[in-house]
């Protein structure tokens, strides 16, 4: 949604001012409340932007209706992802109280080595994010299991964040199951296979540098392993759950639903189920510990069920660093996200639907002159849209549709344009903590955005890979004289 055609559009200055506002107010929040920013006060300042965003728009004639309009679009684009988020709250649930996690911890802690543990997070991350084509599911399932792994050997909760998404993020580049990996051809003009290829260029050695990196650092960070070391944490484990393969049904089951691409709410709703199922089945004294019942096991498995999908569930052992890694906090703990997607949204809504986004986005264009500054230009458009209107399907969407002719025009493939858009919208989102992404992936393993991002060597890599290659003319696809001719005839 954009601004109507007969309403003036901010100019460049006064369409920068609400950025330069919210950059204030969050350098301010992150200075006074550490990484507690996004419980509160970075979504306060995402209201008070949107408010001094949307007083310009008025001023330059745009009614409230109109604005408020445009903050609904973008409010409710942002609701499957919402959704989504409820229903990994309550998949973590679940599977905590069935021995999914914790079994899936116990056999990590049996088979990972400290040493390789960061790089193995990582390969193993990418395996299943390509397999189903969703970093978010990868996350919530394998990473919490792998965030649980690698605390208990002794891991800064930044680098295993860091390991997990760097690894969910390259899958959910490359895989043809991926929407956002469907989404930015679609936007710049290929085809998806053509894609595919053609990012390999830039993700391969992304990927490369970002496993080595997590190789060295493997053997050289320095430990502080849970108290009684892994032994003591397995013990724990085995003395609470029944544990078994068999319980890698569940998993395998939510897996394979979406490698199918059966969408991820139905898909997550099974998985949530099947983890209750699995529960009252295998994890008779734990339901009944939770629930504090024992003269009823229908009403126990209910009453646990329910309290594991809807708020905080935690099984209590003598040692107070594991009873922290399993806990969970349900969907009640995914509530405070969800305020700051909302937030993040309203003010992105007001952006786009004022012409402000748009203003910025043209200017930055006709700065771009060669091939290397214009694919620059286009990596920065994309990494300023995740940052300011927190949506990484807008990062992808209107960088596309704005490049796309310029790109064409400049005898530039559209396969240039898509691995762009890839290389610096999907992977940057994660890092902002006010977007989708990031708020969403801080949410689910429980490690802010703050403590995060500097270890997402994948995700930071990726646009300056993408960049250089500009610069340095490496392998950029381009039209021949009599393909130019061609389309210019048509």
């Amino acid at each position: 949604m954009s601004a109507p055609k007969n309403t003036p559009v901010p100019g460049l200055f006064i369409s920068f001012l609400p950025i330069l506002v919210l950059v204030g107010f969050l350098t301010i929040n992150v200075k006074l409340y550490g990484d507690s920013a996004t419980s509160g006060p970075n979504q306060i300042a995402l209201i008070l932007t949107a408010a001094f965003a949307g007083i310009i728009a008025w001023r330059y004639g745009l009614t409230w209706t109109r604005i408020r309009d445009g903050i609904m679009h973008s409010i409710i684009a942002s609701l499957p992802a919402v959704m989504i988020l409820l229903l990994i709250g309550a998949l973590a649930g679940t599977w905590m109280i069935s021995g999914v996690v914790p079994t899936m911890i116990y056999y990590g802690l049996k088979i990972l080595h400290p040493a390789i543990f960061l790089l193995a997070a990582t390969i193993v991350c990418a395996i299943v994010s390509l397999a189903t084509g969703s970093s978010w599911s990868t996350v919530a399932t394998v990473g919490a299991a792998l965030l649980g792994i690698g605390s208990a050997m002794g891991f800064h909760e930044g680098m295993i964040a860091g390991a997990i998404i760097s690894g969910a993020y390259f899958g959910d580049k490359m895989s043809p199951l991926s929407d956002t990996t469907n989404l930015a051809p679609a936007m710049a003009g290929t085809d998806l296979f053509t894609h595919i290829r053609y990012m390999t260029i830039t993700t391969v050695p992304s990927l490369a540098i970002t496993l080595l990196i997590f190789l060295v650092l493997g053997f050289t960070a320095e430990l502080n392993p849970v108290a009684g070391g892994v032994d003591s944490l397995m013990s724990a484990i085995d003395s609470k759950f029944y544990v078994s393969p068999v319980l890698f049904l569940v998993p395998s089951v939510v897996i394979f639903l979406i490698i199918k691409k059966v969408d991820a709410v139905p898909a997550l709703l099974i998985g949530t189920l099947l983890g209750g199922i699995f529960a009252v089945i295998f994890q008779p004294e734990v339901v009944n510990e939770i629930s504090g019942i024992t003269s009823d096991y229908v009403k126990s498995g209910y009453s646990t069920i329910m309290n594991a999908m809807m708020g905080p569930v935690s099984v209590h052992t003598s040692d107070d660093q594991i009873n922290s890694l399993l806990s969970t906090k349900g969907m009640g703990g995914m509530l405070n996200t969800i305020w700051l997607i909302i937030c993040a949204m309203s003010f992105g809504g007001i952006m786009e639907v004022s012409g402000m986004l748009q203003k910025i986005s043209s200017t930055v264009v006709n700065l771009a002159r060669s091939t290397g500054s214009l694919i620059a230009s286009t990596a920065g458009t994309c990494i300023f849209f995740n940052a300011t209107a927190a949506d990484q399907y807008l990062s992808i969407v209107v960088p596309g549709r704005m490049y796309a002719k310029t790109y064409r025009d400049r005898g530039l493939k559209p396969e240039n344009l898509s691995r762009t858009l890839e290389d610096s919208g999907t992977v940057t989102s994660v890092l902002f903590p006010w977007n989708t992404c990031g708020a969403t992936q801080a949410g689910v393993l429980g490690v802010a955005t703050g403590t995060y991002w500097m270890y997402c060597f994948f995700n930071l890599i990726s646009p300056i890979m993408t960049i250089a290659a500009g610069y340095l003319n490496y392998r950029i696809a381009r039209y021949s004289e009599e393909e130019m001719k061609a389309m210019n005839q048509e």
